[in-house]
């Protein structure tokens, strides 16, 4: 492969602008130590530490994005499959999250308990239980988007407004904790590793052998460009946006389960509080069209890494939490205005352009 072919492959990949977008945040990480004068490559340095409760585990900023951005993570999954068969955004996830991880405690210390050490059933059933919220989360917005035809961001903003006020009632509008190790390790350490970057990289496994091995993704593609041509050529278009639906909210409540376990408890107010924004976002920067049709899943997991990446390095340059925000929103206004459609077609008339002249010039 010569080397002009290997450059155009790598310019025309989906993947480029995403990747670029993080390797300039871990850029300016580089450029922070130097002039801190501290090793420049700090942000790239994993160690093993030793702790007292989890033994010796990974510790490093990249470790650290990895683990603090694996819900987004998850969330991303099942946005992308939103987004591209019906072309709106489902804005509930972040309070279907908190239902979950509400519901998931209930079931585990008891209606009306506020703090156990013992589990009322077994971890499995509370966990599963959790999950399954998710779906039926998932199959309300899918049956108000695909069948009811209701436009997807006000469907799902429904459960937006209602989802947390729920897991309230289930919680006797109590924090419910659940003080149990057990539960605990879904936001720990798996041996060395932290759990919730094993969970992430399974939820991605399955789906990617899923699309891959099976019509699913180009059906969703599909369904996305035109869903009445979709339909005239046998595929149930609806049924396949419901399932992306679904999808989604199972996603959701795998997220819930793992930031609840986090902090052993169901914080209903706060659990996946504005996570649905760096969900789509996520998307956004990942190079997908919100207008829906073909998916990039690998830009997104990249995409929600890259926003956490950002907050990462915003809280390491000394800038508060209450600061942060407004930084994130200009650095992310940049980098999806560099991947927007305008931007690259003035790039791509500018190559065409300059080859035209380097042609002339010959």
């Amino acid at each position: 492969m010569t080397e002009k072919s290997f450059w155009k492959r790598v310019t025309g990949s989906g993947l480029l602008l995403p990747v670029m977008s993080l390797l300039l945040v871990m850029a300016v990480n580089i450029v922070f130590d130097i002039l801190s004068g501290n090793n420049p490559f700090n942000f790239f340095m994993i160690t093993l530490q030793q702790t007292t409760s989890n033994g010796s585990v990974l510790y490093g900023r990249i470790i650290d994005v990895l683990n603090r951005g694996s819900e987004a993570a998850i969330l991303a999954i099942g946005m992308t499959l939103v987004v591209s068969s019906s072309a709106g955004t489902d804005i509930s996830v972040g309070s279907v999250m908190s239902l979950c991880a509400s519901f998931c405690c209930m079931l585990l210390a008891g209606y009306g308990v506020s703090s156990t050490n013992e589990l009322a059933v077994p971890l499995v059933v509370g966990v599963l239980g959790g999950i399954l919220m998710g779906s039926v989360c998932g199959a309300f917005n899918g049956t108000l988007v695909a069948y009811f035809r209701i436009q997807p961001m006000v469907a799902t903003l429904i459960l937006y407004s209602a989802a947390r006020a729920v897991g309230l009632l289930l919680c006797n509008d109590l924090i419910v904790y659940v003080r149990n190790s057990s539960y605990a390790f879904f936001g720990s350490f798996l041996g060395p590793v932290p759990t919730p970057i094993v969970i992430t990289a399974v939820c991605v496994a399955v789906i990617t052998i899923l699309l891959k091995k099976s019509a699913l993704g180009m059906y969703i593609q599909s369904v996305g460009i035109n869903a009445k041509a979709s339909r005239i050529s046998g595929l149930n278009s609806r049924r396949i946006m419901f399932l992306t639906y679904v999808l989604c909210g199972t996603f959701a409540g795998i997220a819930g389960i793992v930031a609840s376990s986090r902090i052993t408890s169901a914080d209903s107010n706060n659990i996946g509080l504005y996570l649905e924004m760096d969900a789509i976002l996520a998307v956004a920067l990942g190079g997908n069209s919100l207008g829906g049709g073909r998916f990039n899943l690998a830009g997104s997991i990249i995409g929600a890494y890259t926003i956490q990446a950002i907050t990462t390095t915003l809280y390491a340059l000394g800038v508060s939490t209450t600061q942060a925000p407004v930084f994130k929103a200009i650095i992310v206004i940049l980098i999806v205005a560099v991947q927007s459609e305008p931007v690259r077609a003035y790039m791509k008339k500018r190559r065409l352009a300059r080859a035209a002249r380097e042609g002339g010039a010959v």
